[in-house]
């Protein structure tokens, strides 16, 4: 909320999302808010993909979002555990579709034109600390994707 607050006058009157912890968005949502965006952020629990179905994302054609920033696999014990029940009811390929360079290629081949996204686990304050510098290199100082990322592997 800080974040869409500081660049709330110059960006961020067209964001469209659900923001919170109340309640997870429905799969309509999501399917809603990446094909209609140009840039899309997720900031959550455990792993994106175990968020959405993965038989849409294989199917969707997202052109129009040129951006995918996940800042996913984050865990604390409720979500280890929601995690854990979801994942003993799933294949052993589906699962390795989950990890996080897969996730990327099925992004980048539903169409996103750029995928940043971390690939082992951090904490909530190590990825607010990633959004943080992602979101002022890219809007405040106008710095293209690849030196953003570059910036944040310093």
């Amino acid at each position: 909320k800080e974040i869409i607050e500081k660049y709330h006058d110059s960006f961020t009157r067209q964001w469209k999302g659900v923001i919170g912890n109340m309640c997870a968005p429905s799969q309509a949502e999501w399917e809603q808010l990446l094909t209609n965006c140009s840039a899309f952020l997720f900031y959550g629990m455990e792993r994106f993909m175990s968020h959405v179905l993965l038989n849409w994302l294989v199917a969707v054609n997202i052109p129009k979002c040129r951006l995918v920033i996940l800042l996913d696999l984050v865990r604390s014990q409720q979500s280890y555990q929601r995690i854990t029940n979801s994942d003993i009811h799933k294949s052993c390929l589906r699962l390795a579709l989950e990890r996080p360079r897969e996730t990327a290629m099925l992004l980048s081949l539903a169409g996103a034109g750029s995928v940043i996204a971390p690939q082992w686990y951090s904490t909530l304050q190590e990825n607010a600390e990633r959004l943080e510098s992602l979101l002022e290199n890219l809007l405040s100082f106008g710095k293209t994707t690849g030196q953003t990322v570059h910036i944040l592997q310093k």
